[in-house]
């Protein structure tokens, strides 16, 4: 039975500050788990140019620095399998939710966006590893079901099938390797999305959050 762990985490560094929320920490959990393999939040392309030509930041800059300063010399040292599970096009990834309204609609649509923002962050220590809560799922689950009223033509796209493909490439991994530790790491905001997924899994041992 393989046994699959969740860990999300801040892209942003500062946020990393505030929130107490390092990538040594991160390391730490990583290393407490102990994976065999990890699933990441990187699209195949970028992973692809990485082996190939060595460059960290993909195919468009927008692989986070989190896996070229920590978790692929991590896979690398301690012989983890790398699994890029992530998915965007380019052409279609262009537009933001709130594109389409007027200049005022959209600043007063900004304005609720960072309320639900603040709304999420004042959750961040109410589980023993930052932003990773079942309070904080709620709070997200609950922001992107509103962006979605917003425009969810939008949404369909770069979120719901976005997580549709990214656990569809989580599920072939654990049917890749059975028997194994296998870690998804991802911006906390996906948390709450793998786990509604990943506990309709039969056959595997979930930990979520990790501590």
């Amino acid at each position: 039975m393989a046994v699959v762990g969740i860990l999300g985490m801040t892209h942003d560094e500062e946020l990393q500050k505030k929130y107490n929320y390092p990538l040594s920490l991160v390391e730490e959990l990583i290393t407490e788990f102990n994976p065999d393999v990890i699933c990441g939040e990187v699209h195949p392309d970028s992973w692809k140019l990485f082996l190939n030509e060595g460059e960290p930041c993909g195919v468009l800059g927008e692989t986070q620095k989190e896996y070229p300063n920590l978790i692929y010399p991590l896979c690398e040292a301690k012989d983890i399998e790398f699994v890029p599970v992530d998915w965007f096009e380019e052409d279609v990834f262009e537009e933001e939710p709130f594109d389409k309204f007027d200049y005022e609609t959209r600043e007063k649509l900004e304005d609720k966006r960072s309320e639900w923002n603040e709304q999420q962050l004042s959750t961040w220590n109410k589980g023993e590893i930052p932003l990773n809560s079942s309070d904080y799922d709620r709070v997200t689950n609950d922001m992107y079901n509103w962006l979605h009223t917003i425009n969810p033509e939008v949404q369909n796209i770069v979120w719901k099938s976005r997580h549709y493909i990214m656990l569809a490439r989580v599920k072939k991994t654990i049917e890749k390797y059975p028997g194994k530790r296998i870690l998804c790491i991802h911006g906390a905001d996906h948390n709450y999305w793998y786990h509604e997924s990943l506990k309709e899994v039969e056959n595997i041992e979930l930990v979520y959050p990790l501590r």
